[in-house]
């Protein structure tokens, strides 16, 4: 299986939590298939925002939520 990475982001209740305030609108970037591509695009989108302290980007392991007992490589 690929080590699937979903990068999204919204805005948060708070800037250092990951409380989402408006699931309708969050922003899904993308699915990628390494770490260096999703964080490629959660760079491009953070630094876009970075003048907004309530916009934030997250990268998501899908792989670990989809397979969680497989060991860490």
């Amino acid at each position: 299986m690929s080590k699937l990475h979903l990068v999204m982001g919204g805005r948060v209740a708070d800037p250092q939590g990951l409380e989402f305030v408006d699931l309708a609108n969050l922003d899904l970037v993308g699915v990628y298939g390494s770490f260096a591509e999703a964080q490629e695009a959660w760079r491009g989108c953070a630094q876009r925002t970075v003048d907004d302290a309530e916009m934030k980007y997250v990268i998501v392991h899908l792989h670990k939520l989809l397979e969680p007992d497989e060991p860490a490589s």
